[in-house]
């Protein structure tokens, strides 16, 4: 049994959907949520494993009751490119974000965005032809970069015409995330993870084995330091006691009656999630799970989701946008609001009573309850953090803003920083979610999102 809930437990959420789709939704919430409660029972029975340095690229082992491994990982590579060709290359702007600056380099292209640092800065040539004696193009004159990201584009006046074809030469790494594995025979090995721009994705764990942890690439290194370790330290977010607001309390008794509930998904690209297929969105995952616990629920799903915008956009939006707030938010008449905003993480506590003050007026003047989640974890460098273990707290101003008004004006809170805050204790870096390698998560992500609004039931 064990080991069926650590396949559902899993990373590898094509897994999930396949079983989804062959089983009655009934049948798998229930067996998820059985399996929720073994693994707790399960991560509390296990000590957890230690993984020290013991050279480069080797690690030790320890597993609690058994002898210590050494084990090698396989050491990051470059790749290299040779006259890749571009056609049409824009227009170099220097006045956004580095992923869109020009041309994408696609040794680098993640969803809809490139990676940063994983293109080697200086190994990029540009040439006017694909022959080895073929013009080189000067950076700065007829071309700009941006390195980081893995983008370039043209200059005015330069040599380059807006319809030739460019040749890309350069060399490359990938993000990788390896799985330490405990095999039924005692051994300890290490299995090697598929190479992605992002969103490296662990190895599957076989029916008998123990998942002790992972060891994350996050492109070229010479060697392994210890933030690249994560051992699993629990198998699970540990769920614990929620004083239960009244806008729970009105929301289940609707659900519980049998009367129709509108709920309506407010937020920006995470909750349009049109990267991802519409069952994997946050909304949509947990609306099926509440179909499951209330059997006699009538629910009505909305989404009014925005990429790349935040409140202060919806706010500020004329009549007629086909995301004026008025319209399109109070307009729908909800009887619950879950609204979603990493694109306003900017906002100080302050910034958030004000905002969301307003917000909560005019949502209690429509008769509407209203659910905040908190934000997912992004890219550590856009959260000030230097690294992925050890991040519990979320250091953003904005969710403890979030959880200060909350808690001022018993708003219900789902808190899904907390669940992502605690991912390394589960052996996964919390960035490799992004498909993006910025802040879209992947279905697994989204499901963090759904656990955070389902402990509120």
């Amino acid at each position: 049994m064990l080991s069926v809930c650590h396949f559902l437990n899993s990373r590898t959420t094509d897994s999930l959907r396949r079983l989804g789709r062959q089983a009655s939704t009934a049948l798998y919430r229930s067996a998820e949520a059985a399996c929720a409660l073994l693994l707790l029972s399960a991560a509390m029975a296990q000590e957890p494993s230690k993984f020290e340095l013991k050279g480069d690229w080797d690690v030790r082992v320890t597993v609690p009751g058994r002898d210590s491994h050494v084990v090698r990982v396989t050491p990051a590579v470059m790749i290299s490119v040779s006259t890749e060709k571009y056609t049409a290359v824009p227009m170099f702007n220097p006045k956004v974000g580095g992923w869109v600056k020009g041309a994408q380099l696609r040794g680098v292209k993640a969803q809809e965005t490139t990676s940063a640092h994983l293109l080697d800065e200086a190994s990029l040539v540009l040439r006017a032809g694909p022959e080895p004696d073929a013009a080189v193009l000067v950076k700065g004159k007829d071309y700009e970069a941006d390195l980081v990201w893995g983008t370039f584009g043209r200059l005015e006046g330069s040599s380059i015409k807006a319809d030739q074809d460019v040749y890309a030469s350069y060399r490359y790494s990938l993000m990788r995330l390896d799985a330490v594995v405990l095999s039924p025979d005692g051994s300890v090995t290490v299995r090697q993870g598929e190479p992605r721009a992002a969103a490296p994705a662990a190895p599957a764990v076989r029916a008998g084995e123990r998942n002790l942890g992972s060891v994350y690439i996050p492109g070229f290194i010479t060697k392994l330091e210890g933030d690249h370790l994560f051992p699993v330290l629990e198998l699970a977010y540990p769920e614990r006691k929620l004083v239960r607001s009244a806008t729970i309390a009105r929301v289940i008794e609707r659900l519980n009656s049998g009367r129709p509930v509108r709920i309506l998904a407010w937020g920006d690209s995470v909750t349009d999630g049109a990267y991802l297929p519409r069952a994997d969105h946050w909304q949509e995952q947990f609306v099926a799970r509440l179909r499951v616990q209330f059997p006699k629920a009538q629910i009505e799903l909305l989404t009014q989701a925005w990429g790349g915008r935040n409140t202060s956009t919806y706010l500020k939006e004329p009549p007629g946008s086909v995301h004026n707030y008025k319209e399109t938010v109070l307009g729908v008449k909800p009887d619950v609001v879950i609204s979603e905003f990493v694109n306003d993480a900017g906002l100080k506590p302050e910034q958030v009573e004000e905002r969301y003050s307003k917000l909560l007026a005019d949502f209690k003047e429509i008769g509407a309850d209203w659910i905040i989640l908190t934000p997912h974890y992004v890219r550590p460098d856009w959260m000030a953090l230097t690294r992925e273990r050890e991040v519990d707290e979320d250091p953003r101003p904005y969710v403890a803003g979030l959880r200060q008004f909350a808690a001022k004006h018993d708003v219900a809170l789902a808190d899904a920083s907390l669940r992502y805050g605690r991912l390394w204790r589960q052996g996964v870096p919390y960035n490799t979610l992004m498909v993006n390698a910025i802040n879209h998560p992947n279905a697994f992500g989204m499901r963090l999102f759904a656990d955070a609004l389902m402990a509120l039931f």
